[in-house]
């Protein structure tokens, strides 16, 4: 399932989520392509251009942060506006998480989840399920479980007991907006975590004033909930709109809104709020389906809910390398992901007072700070940049992006990034201009907030990192990305002043 971002507001107790339909999120959407200036800008032109983008009087109010500079061990500077400054920089901050990540813990790093046999009682096994918060875990995952559980000639679960206790403190981000925290792209982050902790559904149009179907990605799922349709098919000239409402306080969606007959279906998400109930519930659904029979369930979710006995393991499974994880994380601008790899730094923390997320912020900073980022370049509140209380300097980023590059970690670490007119969510971005396949990046998009950072390649020249982020852009839909996009050409057709003179 592929969560996508949405706008979202908060109505009398339920959460609608809404976006109109063909659209997606403001990190991939199809800009205007940005403006040719010069086929080659000298260094002194570069300054003046860019200058000239970034005070125009649109962007009065706004506040921008820039650094450019070449990717060599003695970087030249290109262009600095502001480079020291804090600013939010939404889905950028994945580049600092991610870097820590791979240099804590390695690009073949996997996390694994467990089956334990804790005990046996008449009525059958005591099974302990351990998690440690493998974003990626599916009910593919979980059908594997219960398959080697059966290879054991276990029948009869006593007591399936979910532990839930690998990333201690809350699941939910203290400084996540109340819309965000119901939508799929702001799911919790725990240590049992099944198909992205969202629910994921399907809205295809009928014929015409017929309700949209509504199509359970994973039909499981659907126990339990009620679907209140209030939506419609409209004809090919009508306008098309949706909204998807989570009941903050009972299991009802509201599906709403109208799609055109024969347009594309589209899929909408929402968080679940209990994600380690829901996974023990589908766990247990599953073990039944594989003909184990399970008495009951049992969730642990504090430090003192149960003494850790002796266990052996009798099933287990574990995700793809981080390296793997890193291309979600990253390219597809994948919350969860980034939450749970910043948990994953912190969860061995020997202070039984910190959170998880505490301490992943701790092991964040200690791993940059191996790398030769300077701690007071930026104060993290998450690590995948929803939250509105981070404040990164560009030049925080960039030098992440120039340390990473001179790592044994590079090659994944670029790999990891979306590339300008071919993947991730730079794929409809930059598609004919000659930064296509050229720039590896990372996009960021919150109201009123964008940015992109990362490496310009540009032949037989030496590449550029750079970083760009603006706040407070308060101008027209898709301007403030324009202009980034805009700033990046001139960029890519830099030239030193000498080079461009003898250019014919």
């Amino acid at each position: 399932m592929s969560i996508k971002p949405f706008t979202a507001w908060v109505s009398v107790g339920c959460l609608l989520l809404t976006f109109m339909a063909g659209m997606r999120s403001a990190q991939s959407a199809t800009p205007k392509q940005p403006i040719l200036v010069n086929a080659s800008v000298c260094a002194a032109s570069l300054v003046q251009q860019i200058d000239r983008l970034i005070d125009h009087p649109e962007f009065q109010r706004s506040q921008w942060g820039i650094l450019a500079q070449t990717l060599e061990a003695d970087p030249q500077i290109l262009y600095a506006r502001n480079p020291d400054r804090y600013l939010v920089p939404a889905s950028n901050v994945k580049l600092l998480t991610t870097a820590a990540a791979l240099t804590q813990l390695g690009a073949q790093f996997r996390i694994r989840t467990s089956i334990y046999q804790v005990g046996t009682t008449p009525e059958g096994a005591v099974l302990q399920v351990v998690g440690r918060g493998d974003p990626s875990l599916t009910h593919a995952q979980l059908q594997a479980l219960a398959q080697q559980i059966r290879d054991r000639s276990i029948t009869r679960i006593a007591t399936l007991v979910g532990d839930d206790r690998y990333f201690r403190g809350d699941a939910v981000n203290p400084s996540w907006e109340w819309e965000d925290i119901q939508a799929g792209y702001g799911a919790p982050v725990n240590s049992l975590i099944l198909n992205q902790n969202a629910i994921g559904l399907t809205l295809v149009p009928q014929q015409v004033d017929q309700p949209l179907q509504v199509v359970w990605d994973q039909p499981s799922e659907a126990q339990g909930w009620q679907i209140v349709n209030r939506s419609r098919t409209v004809a090919s000239d009508a306008p098309e709109f949706v909204s998807v409402g989570r009941n903050l306080s009972q299991p009802i969606l509201t599906v709403a809104g109208q799609l055109r007959a024969g347009a594309a279906s589209e899929p909408v998400a929402v968080s679940i709020p209990q994600p380690g109930q829901n996974f023990l519930r589908q766990f247990a659904e599953t073990l039944r389906s594989a003909g184990i029979e399970v008495n009951q369930t049992q969730l642990l979710t504090h430090a003192d809910d149960a003494p850790i006995a002796t266990r052996a393991e009798i099933a287990a499974v574990q995700s793809l390398p981080l390296s793997e994880l890193l291309v979600e994380t990253n390219q597809f601008s994948n919350n969860l992901y980034a939450e749970a790899l910043l948990r994953s730094l912190g969860a061995d923390s020997p202070d039984p007072s910190q959170s998880a997320l505490e301490a992943g912020i701790a092991a964040l900073r200690a791993s940059l700070t191996r790398l030769g980022i300077e701690s007071d370049s930026y104060v993290l509140a998450d690590g995948s940049g929803l939250s509105r209380h981070n404040g990164v300097s560009p030049a925080a980023i960039v030098e992440t992006l120039q340390a990473m590059a001179q790592t044994n970690n590079a090659l994944p670490y670029r790999r990891s990034l979306s590339v300008a007119g071919i993947s991730g969510t730079l794929q409809n971005r930059f598609r004919e201009t000659s930064v296509r396949g050229q720039l590896e990046g990372k996009t960021g998009a919150l109201s009123g907030t964008a940015a992109l950072s990362g490496y310009l390649n540009r032949g037989n020249r030496p590449a550029i990192v750079f970083s760009i982020v603006v706040n407070q852009a308060n101008t027209l839909p898709g301007k403030a990305q324009q202009t980034i996009d805009e700033i990046v050409m001139l960029l890519s057709q830099y030239e030193s002043c000498r080079e461009f003179a003898q250019s014919p």
